[in-house]
C-alpha cells in the first residue's frame, strides 16, 4: 500500500472512531490499531490528533459537497432534492440510532472542549444550510428561504438526537414523513411568517 493510501486509510479508519466514540476518547493507538499500522508508520502521516481531525473534517466536507451534488443532479425538483436531505434521516436509521448524527454529535464534542477545530466542523452544517436555502429559493420562496433550510436542518437533528436516546425507528418513520409533508406544502405556498407558522 502507498503512502497515499495508507494516509487515507488513517482518515477513513478515525472518521468512524471518532463518530463512534467520540474525538477526545479515540487516542492514537485506537486509530493505529484499527487501522493496523505500527506506531512509527501511523507517525509518519500524522503526528498529531488535530492533524487527523482536520484531514477527517476535509474528507466529510468533501463528500458532503460530492452527496449535495449528486442530488442537484438527480432531479430538477427541488422538492425532491429536499426530500433527499430528509430521508438520509432513513437510510442511515440503523447508526444514528446508536451514534447519533455524525456532524451534530462532532460539532457537540468540538464546542464542549472549545476545540479550535469547532467552526471548521460547523461548516459541514452550513453546507447544508446554504443548500437548502437555494433549493427553497427555487420553489419562490426566497423571502423566508433561509429560515425554512434552518428548520428543516432543526428537524432533522431532532430526530437524529430522539432515536440515538430512545432507538425507536417508528419515530424516524412518522418524522420523516411529517417532514415530507411539511416539504411538499411549501411549495403550495403555505405561510411561514413566523417560527410558530414553521413548526
Amino acid at each position: 500500500m502507498g503512502a497515499s493510501e495508507t494516509r487515507q486509510q488513517i482518515v477513513e479508519v478515525a472518521d468512524r472512531l471518532f463518530y463512534e466514540r467520540g474525538f477526545d476518547a479515540t487516542s492514537f493507538a485506537d486509530i493505529a490499531a484499527a487501522a493496523g499500522l505500527s506506531r512509527g508508520n501511523f507517525y509518519y502521516h500524522f503526528k498529531t490528533k488535530d492533524e487527523i481531525l482536520d484531514a477527517v473534517i476535509a474528507r466529510r466536507v468533501a463528500d458532503t459537497l460530492n452527496m449535495l451534488d449528486a442530488w442537484q443532479q438527480s432531479t430538477s425538483s427541488p422538492v425532491d432534492r429536499v426530500r433527499s436531505f430528509v430521508h438520509i434521516l432513513i437510510a442511515n436509521r440503523t447508526k444514528l440510532m446508536v451514534f447519533g448524527c455524525p456532524v451534530g454529535t462532532l460539532c457537540t464534542e468540538l464546542a464542549k472542549l472549545d476545540h479550535i477545530a469547532r467552526a471548521d466542523a460547523a461548516a459541514l452544517f452550513t453546507l447544508f444550510r446554504d443548500w437548502l436555502r437555494r433549493q427553497f429559493t427555487e420553489l419562490g420562496r426566497e423571502a423566508d428561504a433561509d429560515a425554512l433550510a434552518l428548520h428543516v436542518l432543526m428537524r432533522s437533528q431532532g430526530v437524529a438526537t430522539l432515536a440515538a436516546a430512545f432507538r425507536d425507528e417508528a419515530f424516524i418513520r412518522r418524522e420523516v414523513a411529517d417532514l415530507d409533508a411539511w416539504v411538499l406544502a411549501q411549495s403550495r405556498g403555505a405561510p411561514n411568517s413566523n417560527a410558530q407558522q414553521l413548526a
